[in-house]
């Protein structure tokens, strides 16, 4: 199976150089505003579009990615409410795993059904460890997987959860503060989080400045991901993906 994208993250990883993606809901485009965010994500070299969300209603997600890929080459890469909501337009698919929960379907229920549908599929599938901590406000998956987040203070849950994912065989541990999250994760957590694992982390939810996100990197994340500022501003993508990649990166 392949796996450009994500040896594409373990190459950077290694180097210390960090990634910024842009998270695309289906639910909140149209034509003008992918061609909008597109043509922005290009001129400030965003490393990977994600396209989904929590609670997906519409039902154009292969015309959302077709569009995105008629309009850019940057790696097109599914996050799903569900492991069975697929696009074979795309290039990839996190394929998410709940592990800061206690619900069974999805931790593993939801992808025993999926399965099929998603080797079919043909997209790069990366394993991913998710991970929900509480950003001071409700979540849609809070909500819909009846499960409470990591709370924000409680670094040894997040470490000890994310070296649980890793050693269970996730390639990606992602932290999530929730689409509209009050507050960020903290970046005690993130480093506490990143100095126990090996894998790529990738961090979102709640981030809304450059400097938060900047701050993110230092502390640990591989990935920023950002979603809910750039709905309002898109204009934030050129100064986040500016901070994200302006830590500087190991020398070899």
């Amino acid at each position: 199976m392949k796996q450009f994208i994500y040896e594409s993250l373990l190459a950077k990883k290694r180097r210390g150089q960090k990634s910024f993606a842009v998270l695309i809901d289906p639910d909140n485009v149209n034509a003008k505003k992918i061609e909008e965010l597109t043509s922005l994500a290009v001129s400030a070299e965003v490393d990977y579009l994600l396209v989904g969300g929590s609670l997906v209603i519409s039902n154009h997600l292969d015309e959302v990615v077709q569009h995105i890929r008629s309009h850019c080459s940057i790696p097109v890469i599914l996050f799903p409410g569900t492991p069975s909501r697929v696009s074979r337009y795309a290039d990839g698919l996190l394929y998410l795993s709940l592990i800061s929960g206690r619900n069974p379907e999805l931790l593993i229920g939801q992808h025993v059904i999926s399965a099929p549908a998603v080797r079919k599929s043909g997209l790069e599938i990366i394993s991913t460890g998710y991970m929900v901590v509480d950003g001071g406000a409700p979540t849609t998956v809070s909500y819909i997987s009846n499960a409470s987040p990591i709370p924000a203070d409680k670094n040894e849950i997040a470490l000890c959860t994310a070296m649980a994912g890793e050693m269970l065989g996730m390639k990606l541990i992602y932290m999530d503060a929730g689409s509209g999250a009050r507050h960020p994760i903290r970046e005690e957590m993130i480093a506490a989080v990143a100095s126990h694992i090996e894998v790529p982390l990738v961090v979102g939810g709640g981030i809304r400045e450059p400097e938060k996100a900047y701050l993110n990197c230092k502390a640990g994340a591989d990935v920023i991901v950002v979603g809910n500022a750039i709905e309002k501003d898109a204009s934030l993508i050129r100064e986040m993906s500016a901070a994200v990649h302006s830590v500087p990166v190991k020398k070899q």
